[in-house]
């Protein structure tokens, strides 16, 4: 697909401006020399050749709207309109951050009101909404963690990570100086007790626990984890990157979780593609409110409003308050479900195991007869005699009309293909996508060349990968050659 810029043709123009109503003034005179550009070199094309462009462009997405996104991760693949509508009124797009709290109480009570459903939820005494992202919330976890401990002048530099783990929980937990120490996994996939007691010492912080874990593995010694960790003086971190598996059945607090980040972007409707925005509301235990980040959002004598008075408090994380539009999507979603909210887990689980049991056969399990949650990993290992790998599986999918499945994440599956249906996708289109996927096994078996060479149906097959995140080519230059050298 060509280029807009290539498109240009010299005066063919797609809108014109109304004639000035304020007197012309000369550009020198408004902005100094070194600013000004003889020319803009925009593309120069009408009307129906710009909507045609934009459209053409929109079709070469892979995206919830158009097909099933059914890649692992930590990101919600559908975001109900209603809610998007909701929080786009002008009533809150409208609100300018530096607005003085007792002007807009409303929007505070809101953000309350949505503070007050996640402590429910979670089973925290308290929740922080300022966290723009699940990596941010992560980060404030591990600050209180490391408050708590420097509070009780207490030398704990080793913060323990399950290899199943989340990617980014070691690089937090090194953000925050830790040193860290990986635990193993067992054959079921489950947190390995007897490789976590050799390495609970006295100089643990606290153990970054994602339940379900990577695997899509629900780890069931989580309460006696918890018990371990406290008898140690070390504290529970979990990453709650994959809630909408629990959501409405489980409250993690009640099973000794000292500290946890809600990803809303994942469980709570409020999307997250392109980087954001996002935002990771962290839930406590009693143990580590003091330290939560200021303003607090609390209500005092029946009215809601900002709390700065919090001597022990970590600080503030935002320029501001935290992302408020996102927090308005996932309030909506909450109350749009009501006490039926459970019916949500219910469906991430029951589609993720009606897809594994579609797709037994195709793939090597490796942990099969263990139960999964909201996810599940298979490995293409079975495909390496054939000479196709879990990558070129992902690529020829494509081909078919289905977004790829994350690949070779989590490191403890070898050729990993990681696979979440969600809750929302129907009984026909997981039947649909495990037929590619049985068909392209065959594929693989009969011309594995096809594999290697896929997909036929995108502008650009294969990149070369490591070179386009060593030197990615981010901009078009007019007259040029070298934007066209990173596709």
């Amino acid at each position: 697909m060509k280029l807009i810029f290539e498109k240009s043709v010299k005066g063919r123009r797609a809108y014109r401006l109304p004639p000035l109503d304020v007197p012309e003034q000369p550009l020198e005179e408004l902005l100094p020399e070194e600013y000004l550009r003889e020319e803009l070199n925009l593309p120069e094309v009408s009307q129906l050749e710009a909507v045609r462009h934009y459209t053409n462009l929109s079709r070469l997405n892979y995206a919830v709207d158009t097909t099933m996104v059914p890649l692992g991760s930590c990101s919600m693949k559908y975001n109900p309109r209603l809610h998007e509508e909701l929080a786009s009124l002008p009533a809150f797009t409208s609100a300018h951050p530096l607005t003085p709290p007792e002007a807009v109480r409303p929007l505070l009570e809101l953000a309350y009101e949505l503070k007050e459903l996640l402590k429910e939820l979670g089973g925290f005494a308290e929740v922080c909404l300022q966290p723009a992202a699940g990596a941010q919330g992560e980060l404030l976890g591990l600050l209180l963690i490391k408050a708590y401990h420097e509070e009780r002048k207490e030398d704990r530099p080793v913060v323990l990570v399950p290899d199943t783990a989340h990617g980014t929980n070691p690089a937090t937990a090194s953000m925050c100086g830790y040193e860290v120490k990986v635990v193993k996994s067992d054959a079921k996939g489950e947190l390995d007790e007897e490789d976590l007691k050799k390495k609970l010492t006295g100089k643990v912080a606290a153990l970054m626990l994602t339940n379900p874990n990577t695997l899509g593995i629900f780890e069931r010694k989580v309460k006696k984890v918890a018990r371990m960790l406290h008898e140690k003086g070390a504290l529970l971190y979990m990453d709650g990157a994959n809630f909408n598996a629990l959501v409405g059945r489980f409250k993690p607090g009640e099973w000794g979780v000292d500290v946890m980040h809600f990803n809303l972007h994942k469980t709570f409707s409020a999307p997250h593609g392109g980087g954001g925005p996002g935002a990771g509301p962290v839930g406590v235990s009693k143990r580590l409110v003091p330290y939560l980040p200021v303003p607090r959002i609390v209500k005092e004598n029946g009215e809601v409003t900002l709390k700065w008075d919090e001597p022990k408090s970590v600080g503030k994380l935002l320029a501001f308050w935290g992302h408020f539009t996102v927090w308005l999507k996932a309030l909506a979603y909450c109350l749009t479900y009501g006490k039926e909210i459970e019916r949500v887990s219910r469906f991430a689980v029951l589609n993720a195991r009606y897809l594994r049991r579609l797709l037994k056969g195709l793939f090597k399990d490796p942990y099969e007869g263990v139960p999964c949650m909201h996810e599940f990993v298979l490995s293409a290992s079975n495909l390496l005699k054939y000479g196709v790998r879990a990558y070129d599986v992902a690529k020829r999918l494509l081909d078919y009309g289905f977004y790829a499945p994350t690949v070779y994440f989590p490191l403890t599956v070898k050729e990993a293909l990681m696979i979440e249906p969600t809750e929302t996708e129907s009984p026909q289109t997981l039947e649909a996508f495990a037929k590619a996927l049985a068909s392209i096994v065959r594929e693989a078996k009969s011309k594995p060349e096809l594999l290697k060479e896929a997909p036929f149906t995108t502008p650009v097959a294969r990149i070369n990968e490591a070179e386009a995140n060593r030197r990615p080519v981010l901009r078009w230059e007019h007259g040029g050659s070298e934007a066209r050298e990173g596709e």
